[in-house]
């Protein structure tokens, strides 16, 4: 089953600096339909304008990861972590027992990333931070793993029993995943349109997936896909 949310019908806000899309209910937004995916709660589109972002604020017992699609975030926390993730490359927070972090962009251009939300498997955990890059070379043709619960995979640690995972198509390429029997995938091509299961998905739509043991992801123009795996 593939449920796609095509991208006009999402929630969002405009707050001048910030213009976002919520792919499951958030904030003000509430879709009693679009609750989260499984493990997976949130699915942020977010648009943040040059010299702007988001102040202090706390969380706590959440995966918090963040894929820059283009421009810059700078990253600051109460537990003394600061860094510049870029486009293409990817941030990870673990909140655990509780922390405090701004996120801005301090760039001349307007910042676009993807925030993901996925409930964490150990609550009271020590909170954590990491970033790392993650060239699209790297991943040309094919999933490469870029946060996951599973140290096997070489990737930022989340904890969280989950994947989420980074490919780039040239348009006519094929890529397959197996998506094991009881786990579902939330994929969002960031940009160009693909076919997933011969169903097929526009720049920032998303689809919902489960009881699929194969996908089969064919590119329609060049893409940039971003998938989470999980419970």
């Amino acid at each position: 089953m593939i449920d796609v949310r095509p991208f006009t019908t999402l929630g969002g806000a405009d707050h001048g600096w910030l213009k976002a899309r919520h792919h499951f209910s958030f904030a003000n937004y509430y879709d009693p339909s679009r609750m989260g995916w499984g493990r997976l709660r949130v699915w942020n589109d977010d648009e943040i304008a040059a010299q702007s972002g988001f102040p202090p604020h706390p969380h706590a017992d959440m995966e918090i990861i963040t894929y820059v699609r283009s421009g810059a975030i700078t990253h600051q926390d109460s537990m003394g972590n600061q860094g510049r993730t870029g486009a293409g490359d990817v941030q990870v927070m673990s909140a655990g027992t509780g922390v405090r972090h701004a996120e801005f962009n301090l760039e001349p251009e307007t910042t676009t990333l993807f925030q993901i939300w996925i409930e964490t498997d150990k609550p009271g955990a020590q909170p954590g931070w990491g970033q790392r890059k993650f060239p699209k070379a790297d991943r040309s043709g094919r999933f490469t793993v870029v946060a996951s619960g599973d140290p096997a995979d070489g990737a930022l640690h989340i904890n969280a029993d989950a994947k989420v995972l980074a490919a780039t198509l040239k348009a006519g390429e094929t890529i397959t995943y197996d998506l094991a029997e009881g786990r579902r995938a939330y994929l969002v091509p960031a940009v160009g349109e693909v076919e997933v299961n011969g169903v097929t998905l526009n720049a920032r739509d998303g689809a919902g997936i489960k009881d699929e043991p194969t996908l089969t992801v064919t590119a329609r123009a060049d893409a940039e896909l971003v998938m989470v795996d999980s419970l």
